[in-house]
């Protein structure tokens, strides 16, 4: 018997890198999926790919309508979700005194927005079904400072914050919220920024002396997925390496 069986998920941002991961670990451990993006070919790939414990929905995590279509369908096919992965996100690099503002807005709109809006859609799923977790992906950058990744950082320590009021609002009808805290992970997100030389940088930056995979972070969404993290709640876990242990990927 798998460590998810019987329970639903969904999974955001889950066609590509760390959420395609997590969907692979939630189904292997015996749990339904629903594989949520924008990215319909990937997506739909991955559900084929995983049988029909995964179903693919294209989804807008800005959008309020997109997420109550994703809940009802998620809900009807599969049955009540259990556990909702915010994994979705955007990675964008800006100074201060360049970045466009419409750039700001994007990043808040996707990774803080879209964070607040899967938490308000699952909860009165959780909350009739006798609770839940929900899992928001934040980063080493809501832990600590970056140099030109002001406006990222500023959604992921808003991710840190909101999941901890989350908790609180949250834990008394049964519903736990916690966040994870990726350092440089090898994805298709980052590695657009800078390739192989960016690889090789955030190494030189880590105690273990290497960037982290897809199959280092997926465990910890299994874990805070499961009922062996039943009294885990309002937590932050680092899953960066050591690298927030002594200093920021900019220091």
């Amino acid at each position: 018997m798998g460590r998810l069986e019987n329970k639903v998920a969904i999974v955001t941002g889950a066609a590509m890198g760390q959420g395609a991961e997590i969907a692979r670990a939630y189904v292997a451990e015996g749990a339904r999926v629903v594989i949520a993006d924008v990215a319909k070919e990937q997506g739909q790939a991955l559900a084929d790919e995983l049988g029909a414990n995964a179903h693919f929905v294209h989804h807008d995590v800005s959008d309020v309508a997109s997420w109550a279509s994703l809940v009802e369908d998620a809900n009807s096919r599969f049955g009540p979700v259990d556990v909702l992965a915010n994994n979705a996100g955007i990675l964008r690099f800006g100074d201060i005194e360049r970045m466009p503002a419409e750039e700001v807005e994007l990043l808040w709109r996707v990774n803080q927005l879209g964070v607040f809006l899967g938490m308000q859609a699952v909860s009165r799923t959780m909350r009739k079904n006798g609770g839940g977790s929900i899992i928001n992906a934040s980063s080493v950058e809501g832990l600590a400072g970056m140099p030109s990744c002001t406006a990222y950082a500023a959604t992921k320590w808003a991710i840190r914050g909101m999941t901890k009021c989350a908790a609180m609002e949250l834990g008394p009808r049964g519903i736990r919220v916690n966040s994870v805290h990726p350092g440089m992970i090898d994805t298709p997100m980052t590695r657009v920024h800078g390739g192989d030389a960016a690889m090789e940088y955030g190494a030189s930056k880590v105690p273990l002396r290497r960037v982290g995979t897809p199959e280092d972070i997926a465990p910890v969404y299994v874990f805070l997925a499961s009922d062996e993290s039943s009294y885990i709640n309002g937590a932050e876990i680092a899953v960066d390496g050591g690298v927030t242990s002594t200093h920021a990927f900019g220091a």
